[in-house]
């Protein structure tokens, strides 16, 4: 084992492809196996493309993944092996990535309320730059870890947001940011720089503009007062499903770094959750009863109970606001019909999708639903006795022979499975990139990824 490595659990499992593959064939040649349980294919080269997009589009802002997100080994490690930081929110975020072999200095402890246990923890790990909106978080972080490098948290809401966060995080930037960072230098404390967080899944791209430009006007209150801040955290807020673009938030980001620190040397990062998550992660499910209900105008309504519901996966429904589309694994002739989609325990409140149209099923057919990769699996129950969803995950052999060289680990550290497939459709297969081949940086390499990654 090289220096640094360690082994990865026995589930952990990648199954490394060769030749044209797509998720949906993936899941098509598990399912034919006999496979019953619901479960996960996650493609690491839609974590590794997106990177490549987001380092395009934004080359000036270092992405910080937020662990909450997705706390997935193997997408950690995958994330950590390209070069992001980690935006972590308590003790155990940080000592997942920091037993990963992540430096100290990739982290930073993005939770405004901290635990004072964490914060020693965080401290003694040498995890020292932390977000805080209030006096007490500031009297606290005074007492336990003195030499912090803190960064002021703003309130900055987006106009619609999937998650609003300001309701909860984020001082008042023109009221309570100037008092605190005054207290700060009172204290003789270390602030560094000022963070905003727009709201996750944001839909609105000018809101990115509104933070940075008060950032800067926190900097010049903060000259003013002896204080050398040189970050500036744009948090989170960005798409992550399969037709979301990244090219308008980062037109309105760009512009806004130049117009506001331009003439200023700063690090600017985000801490992106879902743009990396969503995508990368396909759920397949079982459709394992039925049940037809006809009402008083004879209307006919059917329900698909599946294997997987809003404790398990589709938690994300109640907690994250999501609307899911189920889609049936193998095409259907059928015209669609109306129905509901519902999951498996005894709790009435286990409903997936209230009403929709499908094409008709039958029970032991397979649904598949797209983007579900973020704040899904973390929050993830077995309740009512029902397993959490594993995760397949699946690698070009072409990148893998690039990831294992980076994490780094090769064939003894990690379980590898090479998973051919047999002939598969022309719909079920994801097109090559037509894109130029990208570089990929590392705090340690430079490797070049062919173009024809899928």
């Amino acid at each position: 084992m090289k220096p640094g490595a360690m082994r990865l659990a026995d589930e952990e499992r990648v199954c490394v492809m060769e030749g044209e593959w797509s998720p949906s064939g993936v899941i098509r040649q598990v399912v034919e196996e006999g496979q019953e349980d619901p479960f996960y294919v996650m493609d690491l080269g839609e974590v590794v493309r997106r990177y490549q997009h987001w380092k395009a589009m934004m080359p000036r802002v270092e992405p910080f993944y937020a662990v909450k997100c997705n706390d997935d080994k193997l997408l950690v490690r995958t994330l950590a092996a390209l070069g992001t930081g980690f935006d972590c929110a308590s003790k155990a975020e940080i000592q997942l990535v920091m037993d990963m072999g992540i430096k100290a200095e990739r982290i930073i402890f993005a939770n405004p309320a901290k635990m004072a246990s964490h914060i020693r923890y965080a401290t003694a790990r040498g995890v020292t730059t932390m977000t805080f909106d209030s006096e007490s978080e500031l009297h606290k972080i005074k007492q336990i870890s003195p030499d912090a490098r803190l960064v002021i948290r703003i309130r900055c809401d987006a106009a619609a947001a999937q998650c609003p966060l300001g309701i909860k995080f984020g001082c008042e930037p023109l009221a309570e940011a100037p008092r605190l960072l005054k207290l700060a230098a009172v204290l003789k404390l270390n602030v560094v720089g000022v963070s905003f967080h727009v709201g996750s899944g944001a839909g609105e791209s000018v809101v990115y503009a509104r933070g940075i430009k008060m950032a800067r006007v926190l900097f010049d209150l903060g000259d003013t007062l002896g204080l050398d801040m040189r970050t500036v955290d744009i948090g989170g807020g960005f798409a992550g499903n399969a037709d979301s673009d990244l090219r308008d938030v980062a037109r309105v980001v760009n512009a806004a770094i130049e117009a506001n620190f331009g003439e200023r040397e700063v690090r600017v990062i985000a801490e992106p959750g879902r743009y990396f998550a969503a995508a990368a992660y396909t759920l397949a499910t079982m459709v394992h009863a039925t049940r037809q209900l006809t009402n008083a105008s004879s209307e006919s309504h059917t329900m698909y109970f599946i294997n997987d519901g809003v404790y398990g996966s589709f938690n994300c429904v109640l907690y994250d606001h999501q609307t899911v589309v189920a889609e049936p694994l193998d095409a259907c002739d059928s015209r669609p019909e109306a129905c509901s989609v519902w999951g498996p325990t005894c709790d009435g409140l286990d409903c997936v999708i209230a009403s929709c149209l499908l094409p008709a099923l039958r029970t032991g057919q397979w649904l598949v639903f797209k983007d579900m990769g973020a704040y899904t699996l973390p929050v993830a129950s077995a309740f009512n006795g029902f397993p959490v969803p594993k995760v397949k995950t699946i690698v070009d052999k072409r990148l893998w022979d690039v990831l294992k060289e980076l994490w780094p680990l090769n064939e003894a550290d990690v379980t590898v499975d090479t998973c051919p497939l047999g002939p598969q459709s022309p719909e079920s297969l994801t097109p090559r990139s037509e894109t130029p081949s990208p570089t990929l940086e590392s705090p340690h390499h430079t490797v070049f990824v062919e173009c024809a990654l899928k």
